[in-house]
């Protein structure tokens, strides 16, 4: 990072990558902007359709199509590519095809001399993102993946429009899993510094009425409301990719909830999963262990078993390491996903 001309590469143009591009040239995150897909046609279109951008942004921002081979002097790689879900198909396929995809793309990044920060928004997070830090060969702390980072965003919506708040006066994170065993850490949750459960006991007037198992729940299914009326979504993504981004290139030091590789965080390792981390010019600069009550990090540590099942599953690591049993009910064989070779998508 000693160059003053700030270089990120996206990999994948589909719907993902594209929002994350117009994010980022929007808010002037980057000098250039490389585009890798596997359609050269595809990311050329793209490149130009947001150079015309540049006569109504703040600052230029070089956009232009790439490959695999250009990537050894850019800072941060953007990985975004991944399948299409259409309709019932098992969570497992679409790992595969993802697992599959960065088996393909990492070796490649990797011989052009790439020596930066992988930013992973493809879906399951936890798993691409871990298979990206065993295949790149980089320090853990140099992949991050956006985990529950839009899960967190979504969870300050909701409850916004509950309190009289503009959501950035909401803390708080949801953590484990970009997936159905993610779940929200109340006993961290704020409202202008003050415990949400606090605010409830004090105005059950007003808020006794809340219902935090539900606003959990509409949390956690908030992207599958939007795929199933649009089939994917993109701008929330998109922008938590960017925000990331900038965080990295901009030494920001902000706290993001973001898929990192634990090694004893939480009583947890070789696992990758969604928690605050302090996210810097070297990536992930130290993960940020909450004190979870005991409910909190009985939630966290199953979370933790459904992804190394996925890991076994995948082949990145030759067992199960030991922990808690994974739950019977944790891993649906049908999530309602299925996978196109082409595109990409997040939900």
């Amino acid at each position: 990072m000693g160059s003053n001309i700030r270089k990120v590469a996206i990999v994948g143009t589909g719907l993902v990558g594209s929002s994350c591009a117009y994010a980022m040239i929007n808010q002037s995150v980057c000098e250039e902007l490389m585009l890798v897909n596997r359609s050269p046609e595809q990311a050329l279109a793209q490149a130009l359709d947001l150079s015309h951008c540049m006569d109504f942004t703040y600052s230029r921002t070089k956009v232009y199509a790439g490959d695999f081979d250009r990537c050894g002097d850019m800072d941060v790689v953007i990985l975004a590519a991944g399948g299409n879900p259409t309709k019932l198909q098992s969570r497992l396929d679409v790992m595969e095809s993802s697992v599959d995809m960065v088996r393909d793309v990492v070796p490649k990044i990797m011989q052009s001399g790439f020596n930066g920060i992988f930013v992973v928004a493809s879906n399951p997070v936890d798993i691409v993102t871990y298979a990206v830090w065993k295949l790149s060969g980089l320090p853990r702390s140099r992949v991050v993946g956006t985990g529950t980072s839009i899960d967190s965003s979504r969870l300050k919506t909701l409850l916004s429009e509950v309190f009289p708040v503009e959501p950035k006066s909401v803390q708080g994170y949801v953590l484990g899993e970009h997936g159905e065993s993610q779940f929200v850490a109340w006993s961290h949750v704020t409202v202008g510094g003050k415990p949400i459960r606090h605010i409830i006991r004090q105005n059950p007037g007003r808020f006794g009425h809340l219902d935090l198992d539900d606003i959990a729940d509409r949390t956690r299914l908030a992207g599958w409301e939007i795929y199933k009326r649009k089939g994917s979504t993109y701008f929330g993504i998109g922008n938590a990719l960017a925000f990331i981004t900038r965080s990295v290139l901009n030494d920001d030091h902000k706290i993001i909830a973001v898929s990192a590789v634990l090694e004893g965080e939480y009583g947890e390792k070789d696992v990758c999963v969604g928690v605050p981390a302090i996210i810097s010019r070297d990536g992930v600069q130290e993960v940020v262990e909450l004190n979870l009550d005991e409910s909190e990090l009985e939630k966290f540590r199953s979370s933790c078993a459904v992804i190394r099942s996925c890991l076994t599953s995948a082949k990145l690591v030759e067992s199960e390491p030991e922990g808690l049993p994974l739950p019977a009910d944790a891993v649906s064989e049908d999530n309602g996903l299925s996978v196109r070779e082409s595109g990409d998508y997040s939900i």
